[in-house]
């Protein structure tokens, strides 16, 4: 796997961006209790910050992405204005702070500046982490097609590997090798806590291999052996998901696959579909048939429940709760507080719901207006750079933002359920995808 630029020379960049990848993969697959484990990532993310940010700069790409790098700005600046001291006058007049102004005057303390966030130690800790996605974002902004080609195939090679471990987890029986005390036990989940998580970050890998596999084809190569490996890692997807019982990831999986394939047949030149191209169909049916043949019940089983899902029913809840705060939010991280404020006695039990499940609403909950219109002008963003992918011919560049475009609708759609991007892991694959898929924002003829 080599990182030298058009000139021979070793991309530092890029390597940084390599190194940040396999700690994110090593180190990020939780999205809570890993306080020491997520601030070596972030260390791994300081060299590649500055770096890449220093290279925007001496080059002046910041003008070719301004929106982007403004809308970057942005959700960095939230957390930050929510960490600013306030003076009593002001920040006690703040939606939903009449409990806690009413909690001091009680034991007698007088109410002194404070900042935004109810939770402000969380609030940092939220700020941190986003400096990981921000440095491979920034990265991906400077690199060659050929250099965001190799970072992805260092996720799909980091995607097999999490199989490889599952599948050991699997056959040892036991809780030995998991890599988290409170993984999902008994099911496939490699190098993240969730099942949930490693369900999703197949599906993000899955257009990759497949274009990877499909564009050796419109290239004419004699060796096909990147199609094969495509074909046999789609086979493997099927499989593992399906080793996890991951409902959104079983649920995610057809439409993925389907546009992952409509992916493929524009790598491959578009035109008559190459009959080589249906190695990929024939891997995934018959990945299916296994399935359906030897794990067709348990799957069925995580569907067929007369209890209704417990997020569907507090998501009305934390609605109401986001209510108190607006406009400004209660602060990033601050949901487990405020939830447990609002939260039913008839509900408390050993059990305790640490996020929203959903991030949409935590978001409007923790930052209130202002984190929907971020959320809003991502989706544009989002939005004009796919079509722009989509639009395009057939190329090495165009090939991977049509992979990127798949990889980012993946983990929206995953957020309406839960909270896959409060995983390191996922984070930095997220920014990676964002960063590939920024550069759709050139019109073809002039790349």
């Amino acid at each position: 796997m080599q990182f030298k630029n058009s000139e021979g020379q070793w991309d530092y960049v890029a390597l940084a961006a390599l190194f940040l990848l396999a700690f994110s993969f090593l180190f990020g697959g939780a999205s809570q209790n890993y306080a020491l484990r997520l601030s070596l990532i972030e260390l791994a993310s300081l060299p590649l910050l500055v770096l890449a940010a220093a290279h925007i700069v001496q080059t002046r790409g910041w003008r070719e992405h301004r929106f982007a790098l403004a809308l970057l700005s942005v959700v960095l600046a939230i957390p930050l204005i929510q960490l600013i001291p306030l003076p009593p006058a002001l920040w006690t007049r703040l939606p939903g702070r009449d409990e806690l102004v009413l909690a001091l005057d009680l034991v007698g303390l007088v109410p002194g500046w404070a900042p935004m966030s109810l939770t402000p130690d969380r609030t940092w800790g939220s700020t941190l982490a986003l400096a990981p996605p921000a440095a491979l974002f920034l990265a991906a902004l400077t690199m060659s097609n050929v250099l965001g080609e190799r970072l992805a195939q260092f996720c799909i090679a980091a995607a097999i590997a999490g199989i490889l471990l599952g599948t050991a987890q699997l056959a040892s029986g036991g809780d030995d090798l998991y890599l988290w005390n409170w993984a999902h036990t008994g099911v496939l989940t490699g190098s993240f806590a969730n099942r949930n998580h490693l369900a999703s970050s197949l599906l993000v890998t899955l257009p990759f291999a497949m274009i990877f596999g499909a564009a050796t084809l419109r290239r004419r190569e004699r060796r096909n052996s990147a199609l094969w490996l495509a074909a046999l890692f789609a086979g493997l997807v099927v499989v593992a998901i399906a080793a996890t019982r991951s409902r959104t990831g079983i649920t995610l999986f057809a439409p993925v696959m389907a546009i992952s394939l409509i992916a493929a047949w524009i790598a491959a030149g578009r035109g008559r579909p190459n009959p080589s191209l249906l190695v990929m169909v024939g891997s995934v049916g018959a990945a299916l048939t296994v399935v359906v043949v030897l794990a067709l019940p348990p799957i069925l089983a995580r569907f067929d429940s007369d209890r209704p899902e417990e997020r569907f029913e507090r998501w009305p809840l934390m609605a109401e709760a986001a209510q108190t705060y607006l406009p400004l939010g209660s602060g990033i991280g601050s949901f487990d507080t405020v939830y447990r404020s609002v939260e039913p006695l008839e509900e408390l039990d050993g059990r305790f719901f640490n996020q929203a499940h959903n991030d949409y609403l935590e978001t409007w909950l923790e930052a209130g207006w202002l984190g929907i219109a971020v959320l809003l002008a991502f989706l544009v963003w989002y939005s004009r750079r796919t079509w722009t992918a989509w639009k395009a011919p057939p190329s090495r560049e165009g090939d991977l933002q049509r992979a990127a475009s798949i990889g980012i609708g993946v983990l929206l759609l995953h957020s309406f359920v839960d909270y896959p991007l409060r995983t390191m892991t996922l984070a930095v694959v997220f920014a990676l995808c964002c960063g590939l898929l920024e550069w759709a924002r050139r019109p073809y003829q002039n790349r």
